[in-house]
């Protein structure tokens, strides 16, 4: 884990951003620019003066050319919520690989919106519960005090998206960004978890984090299949079978009818959604995919 959690991989995000809708409402304080207009010393626009202006903000230099009273107006910078809810299923931590791959790229999310002046709180969903182990998060100090415990998060169970997503009530709307970080391998009504957040107005990213072998496995002949996320040894989800091309090639066909449907949704929905594998390294899915898709500036 200390290959991921560091200084230096901090370090290296340093010119990195997330990508706020600029319709999102926020509070004054943060780096967003967004289309209102507000009080800082970066100068935006003119508009003919209006009763009530503050004649402060009068251009006396504009008023000696045109001989009519034009206001200045600077942009609005606003302190945006980002939220990232992490599924803690235990398909999400059964190759440790994997565990920590996704404790990486919920670190380094959780910087970006930190290093941005942005408040942050993270959500653990763990059967129908959104654990929030730290309230709203400000400022580097406050992260990297909290960031010990991110890293014993465990992965087990089931999570089932919509009670946990839904009863941990995202206050504020259209104040930010709602990360969704799984595998979406489940039953759970996930769906009906980002339509509430779509309708609480929230920008929203869908993070699909798969392994190679659950992108493309590569499994041969007699293989035993368990379900971690079963309860029983016995239930039917468990499977003894004997794997052929055949089989793989109808699992490939059934991904891709997956990544389709997502994305289908997500386009319906008015949500980005990027698919990554833990074979590209957390540095190189940042850099490249989520910045080429425009999740990152």
């Amino acid at each position: 884990m200390a290959s991921i959690i560091n200084s230096t991989f901090f370090n290296r995000l340093e010119s990195l951003s997330l990508h706020m809708d600029r319709n999102l409402r926020g509070f004054f304080g943060g780096k967003h620019l967004v289309k209102s207009y507000g009080q800082t010393i970066d100068f935006a626009d003119y508009r003919e003066y209006a009763l009530g202006d503050d004649i402060r903000r009068i251009d006396w230099n504009l008023y000696a050319r045109l001989d009519k009273y034009y206001i200045k107006m600077f942009t609005d910078e606003r302190q945006m919520h980002v939220r990232i809810f992490l599924d803690c299923s235990a398909s999400m931590g059964l190759d440790p690989a994997k565990g920590e791959y996704v404790i990486g790229v919920l670190a380094a999310l959780g910087y970006l919106a930190v290093r941005n002046m942005d408040k942050l709180t993270l959500y653990f969903l763990k059967g129908e519960k959104a654990e929030d182990p730290f309230g709203k998060i400000i400022g580097k100090d406050s992260f990297f005090r909290i960031a010990p415990e991110i890293e014993r998060v465990r992965f087990e169970g089931e999570t089932d998206f919509a009670p946990a997503i839904t009863r941990c009530d995202p206050d504020s709307a259209s104040d930010g960004l709602c990360i969704l970080i799984s595998d979406f391998m489940t039953d759970s009504d996930w769906k009906r978890a980002v339509k509430f957040l779509r309708a609480k107005k929230k920008q929203v990213l869908l993070l699909q984090v798969l392994t190679p072998d659950e992108a493309d496995p590569a499994y041969m002949g007699r293989n035993h299949l368990i379900d971690v996320e079963a309860q029983d040894i016995l239930d039917e989800r468990n499977l003894r079978m004997r794997i052929t091309r055949s089989m793989l090639l109808s699992y490939e066909e059934v991904m891709n009818e997956i990544y389709g449907e997502i994305r289908a949704f997500s386009i319906s929905q008015g949500v980005d959604y990027v698919s990554v594998r833990t074979d590209v390294p957390v540095e190189k899915m940042l850099f490249y995919q989520l910045l080429s898709r425009g999740v990152l500036v």
